[in-house]
């Protein structure tokens, strides 16, 4: 990960050592040079830990898709019908219990519960049953915390009512005995999760990429609007919107390689190309962006000076996406790039290109392009921008919602805050609208565009039958993705409405 190094491989090693009284006792170290008992000895075993906490962060790129393939924003594209079916099913709400995109979420997300559920189950002893102290144990837990109830809000989002699980690293004996649990009871874990890191968290960290108490704070915010618990979250939310934050002017800017981490960042997915990755089998495993591959346009050429590689032209911007922002507002080319006229107003480029074959829009989503000199190894699979996760922008429009739904509302407050996000949009104070829930929820769709939130806002505030159902949306689902099937094979899971 990028600022975060990882110095540890495999970390959690499940081993199974059987004996009896009348043969030699076996020392594990006999067959293994590290056994799981020569871990969490020191405090670096403990921060590098930590850090594969994170990684599972970096797997769940395709979340993002998901959101705007899903909706009204974006399309599955590809080649033809048979290129990227998962995708394709969802774009057309064809989806099958067996889809594969879905089932790798949900082992990604898991597998993040898992690390996280490890470690915090060894802080205060180890597995040797000691205790290992270190400066910074607290606030290094707290980022622990914030990465369980991550991985959770993942899971619910998409499917609801989800199997939860806190006190252990799930086993084989596990198989068989999964429940899924209300999505209160997830949520409420999530609150217990987040209220911790915040008490715990600096609000500022030596390494960029690691959680500070403000996104600690947002994401509990988003939470707490997930569950329409309003009063709740104006006064978490204000408190980020209080934070060390700031719009920049050019909105283009948030999405190139020196806007990481920048102003209005307040949760990274942090990726890097700095350790080569090859591995077709597992192509969200490494620690590259493998969406930005997916949203390039094809056969894209040009001179030296022509910044951005080619791409599969999936996930592209709907037509009705690209016109539903103003003239003047300057997110809609930092959205939605139209190759057509870029090639037409850089003629000395020389630009070259191939037609998106299938579901062709003329648009492709600008702000994760693929671009020269930002992946190594295989080139698909190692592009190092970061996930904009969690943006200032972002919280500024929760905290207006939030403001405006609560039981003793604060349309002043509303008003500020959507003003701020339109008055970047636009450069002025010109293209002022009233705040309003519903110009508050339109305003996600501009500003948010094509960072996968589109479909879950669609469901979590019951316009998704209105707008969606045109495109074949069956609202019999609720809004929710079917369980996998593998995990109702194995574990027997109850199925989703719809599917």
């Amino acid at each position: 990960m990028k600022n975060i190094k990882i110095s540890i491989g495999l970390i959690i090693i499940l081993s199974i050592f059987m004996g009896c009284s009348d043969v030699v006792e076996f020392d594990p170290h006999d067959e293994y040079q590290v056994t799981e008992l020569d871990y969490l000895q020191s405090e670096a075993d403990y921060q590098a830990m930590a850090v594969s906490c994170y990684s599972p962060t970096q797997w769940l790129n395709q979340v993002i898709v998901v959101g705007d393939v899903s909706s009204d924003n974006s399309v599955a594209g590809g080649e033809n019908a048979s290129d990227v079916i998962a995708y394709q099913q969802m774009d057309d709400y064809t989806i099958l219990t067996n889809n594969s995109i879905l089932q790798d979420l949900w082992v990604s997300a898991y597998e993040g519960v898992n690390r996280t559920n490890y470690l915090i189950g060894y802080k205060d002893v180890n597995l040797l049953g000691n205790t290992v102290n270190f400066n910074g144990k607290e606030a290094l837990y707290g980022e622990i915390h914030f990465l369980r109830a991550f991985y959770y809000f993942n899971l619910v989002k998409m499917f609801g009512d989800v199997v939860l699980f806190t006190d252990h690293k799930l086993g084989l004996s596990d198989f068989g005995t999964l429940q899924r649990s209300p999505k209160a009871e997830v949520y409420a874990q999530m609150e217990k999760d987040l209220i911790h890191a915040i008490s715990v968290l600096p609000t500022a960290q030596s390494q960029k990429g690691r959680i500070t108490k403000y996104a600690a704070q947002a994401l509990l915010g988003k939470v707490y609007l997930y569950q329409e618990k309003f009063n709740e979250a104006v006064p978490v939310l204000q408190s980020v919107v209080d934070g060390p934050f700031s719009l920049v002017s050019n909105f283009d800017s948030i999405f190139l390689l020196d806007g990481e981490n920048g102003p209005e960042s307040v949760y990274e997915v942090q990726y890097s190309n700095g350790q080569p990755y090859y591995n077709w089998g597992g192509t969200t495993r490494g620690q590259g962006n493998y969406a930005v591959q997916q949203n390039g346009v094809r056969g894209f050429n040009g001179t030296a000076n022509m910044p951005y590689n080619s791409g599969w032209s999936t996930n592209l911007p709907t037509q009705d996406l690209a016109a539903a922002y103003q003239d003047g507002d300057q997110r809609k080319d930092a959205t939605t790039f139209n190759v057509e006229a870029y090639a037409k107003n850089n003629p000395s480029l020389n630009v070259t290109y191939q037609e998106a074959p299938f579901k062709n829009t003329g648009f492709y989503n600008k702000k994760y392009l693929p671009r020269k000199g930002q992946t190594s190894g295989q080139p698909e699979l190692n592009y190092e921008n970061n996930q904009r996760t969690i943006r200032y922008s972002e919280v500024l429009l929760m905290a207006a919602e939030a403001n405006l739904r609560a039981s003793s509302p604060n349309q002043a407050l509303a008003q500020t805050y959507l003003d701020r996000v339109r008055d970047r949009a636009f450069g002025n104070q010109n293209h002022r609208v009233t705040a309003t829930v519903q110009a508050i929820w339109d305003e996600r769709r501009l500003e948010l565009g094509m960072e996968g939130d589109r479909f879950f806002d669609l469901v979590r505030t019951g316009q998704a039958a209105g707008v969606l159902s045109s495109k074949g949306y069956n609202p019999a689902t609720k809004g929710l993705f079917p369980i996998p099937q593998r995990e109702i094979d194995i574990s027997g899971l109850t199925q989703n409405d719809g599917y």
